[in-house]
């Protein structure tokens, strides 16, 4: 009987196992048609969603890109009329040509030599003369009795680099056709001359012709420091007594 009970039990048991397995297969397929139920919604919501969100930054970013597009445009100077900047740099550049001296090109500045001077019939030898410091106070030189030039060295010398005027100075003599006098009665405005120094040939023209009484030429403006101004001086023939003749000139630009 034992034995049939268990046969019985295991008879019993069996209908109770198969009925458990077909709520399990119910529950399962729930679970699977609320999986994709949910795959579905979240399919239909969930894409929506991530292309809103997507489209979000690439919208949010195009104020940005147009910003950093049109920013460089703004200082862009246009056609007709130059920007700010380029004024700027453009105005001191302008202002250096409209100030800025002509350049003399020629020799390096050297003791001068000799000084020909055709249209007043001149050509003499200069030799340098140092003044003595009372001469230089005074401006009031005397040079060596000869018909040469000579070249005041405490002042300027000619060339390029020259830092002052070029004095030369010689006699005028009464009763003798020397060089110097021919300062009085020939030399004229716009003349040309040349003066060669130890390092080459440098050409000038004749700004003016100036005479002078002796106790006023010291006082002239002859002796304003002018780099690169030629002065020559000499005795009046009309009063080699009372009055200085000066020739005051200018190096000739190159070209």
């Amino acid at each position: 009987m034992a034995l049939r009970r268990k046969a019985d039990d295991s008879v019993e048991a069996a209908p109770r196992g198969l009925l458990l397995l077909g709520r399990d297969r119910i529950l399962l397929v729930v679970c699977i048609v609320g999986l994709l139920a949910a795959w579905l919604v979240y399919a239909a919501f969930g894409v929506n969603a991530g292309g809103g969100g997507a489209a979000g930054p690439a919208t949010g970013s195009l104020p940005t890109a147009t910003a950093a597009a049109q920013g460089p445009a703004s200082p862009v100077p246009s056609a007709g009329r130059p920007s700010s900047t380029t004024s700027q740099k453009a105005a001191p550049q302008v202002a250096a040509r409209r100030t800025a001296p002509p350049v003399v090109q020629g020799p390096v500045a050297s003791a001068p030599q000799r000084i020909s001077y055709p249209a007043a019939q001149m050509d003499v030898v200069i030799h340098p003369l140092q003044p003595s410091r009372g001469e230089a106070a005074s401006q009031s030189i005397v040079p060596p009795e000869t018909m040469d030039g000579y070249w005041l060295t405490p002042f300027g010398v000619p060339g390029v680099g020259s830092t002052n005027t070029t004095y030369v100075v010689g006699h005028s003599w009464q009763g003798i056709d020397a060089p110097f006098n021919h300062l009085s009665t020939r030399a004229t405005p716009g003349d040309k001359l040349t003066v060669q120094t130890a390092a080459g040939a440098i050409a000038y023209k004749v700004d003016s012709v100036t005479t002078y009484l002796k106790s006023t030429l010291k006082d002239s403006p002859i002796w304003t420091v002018v780099p690169n101004r030629l002065v020559l001086i000499s005795c009046y023939t009309g009063d080699l007594w009372g009055k200085n003749v000066t020739v005051v000139a200018s190096p000739v630009a190159a070209g």
